[in-house]
């Protein structure tokens, strides 16, 4: 089957139904894009799939949505190209076995950026909260998202005003890429003060869509667009939120797809940081209070990118039990003999004068005249 036909086809299904669409997708993957748009078209289908596609299922624009995409410098990315992010969204099929149909994976995503989608996602971590935020909880959105920058990690948000915008920027201020994941057509110039974000956005990372062109924003489609930012990222930073709020949504759908959530806390009299404070003490979600925090906490991103912050690095780092005990048995001035090290330490002689020539080899001993004793620190002279 061609590239050409395939993707004509999922352009089609990703039309004809809202998402999520956990019957068609099903569908979809028993029997192959092509087959399954030519069954829709025909009604030809099950009654689950016969009632997510009724409304639209006569509506083909796929020819034409790919080409007011390629004329918006936006493609359509379907899962079996190379760049389609597989992994990540791996845990939205875990979902569905589990019988979480809100978890169904986008047929195809509306893409607009160069960068190859799996590779931007390969380290990613979702960063989200309040749009009414608050100076504290806009820098600090921005700083981790710096920060995680700097250390190769991608920043995914939803580009709304407030701490996604925040984060956003935080990353193009770092030279970074970053991911912005919309709740409508990405030609739909929503939210409007965010347009120029939205295009700086694409130069560096991506711009995604699940919602083929013209799509209006509505508040249904925000939070399904929600599960795509949980999904696509190893984890989800909520800076702030209420109560009740998009980012805690985030949040729950992350939980649900086996994600890391982690929280920020803030001042115990901000109704902004309710939410956060709430996930924590739920045990929902991990405080974090630096980007460290964050990528320690997501686990396999945090390994090599970020030193642990715990203090400075001691002469006798990376020594086994027994050499640290025969260097801790060695006096800092005058000198012992082997036999008395030995008795100090609790190490037989043997041992002992085995370890001590491979402790003068690393600095930490030194031969004297009354035996042997700590060496010298470098450039202190004593």
């Amino acid at each position: 089957m061609s590239t050409d036909a395939i993707r004509a086809a999922r352009a089609y299904l990703l039309r004809v139904a809202e998402p999520p669409a956990p019957a068609l997708w099903v569908f979809v993957a028993e029997y192959g894009p092509v087959e399954a748009a030519w069954r829709v078209r025909a009604g030809d289908v099950p009654d689950r799939v016969a009632a997510e596609t009724a409304a639209r299922r006569e509506l083909d624009l796929a020819e034409r949505d790919l080409d007011e995409g390629a004329a918006q410098g936006a493609r359509l990315v379907v899962p079996e190209d190379d760049e389609w992010p597989a992994w990540p969204l791996l845990s939205m099929e875990v979902a569905m076995g589990r019988g979480v149909d809100t978890m169904a994976p986008p047929l195809a995503l509306w893409v607009r950026g160069e960068v190859p989608l799996d590779d931007v996602l390969v380290s990613a971590v979702a960063i989200v909260g309040a749009r009414a935020a608050t100076d504290y909880g806009e820098t600090t959105a921005a700083e981790f998202a710096y920060e995680l920058t700097l250390a190769e990690t991608t920043v995914v948000s939803g580009a709304a005003y407030g701490i996604d915008g925040a984060a956003h920027r935080g990353v193009l201020a770092a030279g970074g890429a970053t991911v912005a994941v919309l709740g409508c057509g990405l030609d739909a110039g929503y939210p409007a003060g965010h347009v120029g974000l939205l295009n700086r956005v694409a130069k560096r990372g991506a711009v995604v869509s699940e919602y083929p062109p013209g799509t209006q924003p509505a508040r249904h489609r925000f939070l399904v667009r929600n599960r795509l930012i949980a999904a696509l990222t190893a984890g989800t930073v909520v800076v702030e939120a209420g109560r009740r709020s998009g980012a805690r949504n985030t949040a729950t759908t992350a939980g649900v797809l086996g994600k890391v959530v982690m929280a920020v806390p803030g001042p115990v009299t901000s109704a902004l940081s309710v939410g956060c404070h709430h996930l924590v003490r739920d045990a929902q979600a991990t405080l974090v209070s630096s980007a460290t925090d964050v990528m320690e906490t997501v686990g396999r991103l945090g390994t090599g990118l970020a030193p642990r912050q715990d203090g400075p690095r001691r002469r006798t780092d990376g020594l086994d039990a027994e050499p640290l005990r025969v260097f801790e048995a060695l006096p800092a001035r005058g000198g012992r003999s082997p036999e008395q090290i030995a008795t100090e330490a609790g190490v037989s002689l043997p041992r002992v004068r085995a370890v001590l020539p491979a402790l003068e080899l690393d600095g930490l001993a030194e031969r004297c005249d009354a035996g042997w004793r700590q060496g010298r620190r470098r450039g202190t002279g004593a």
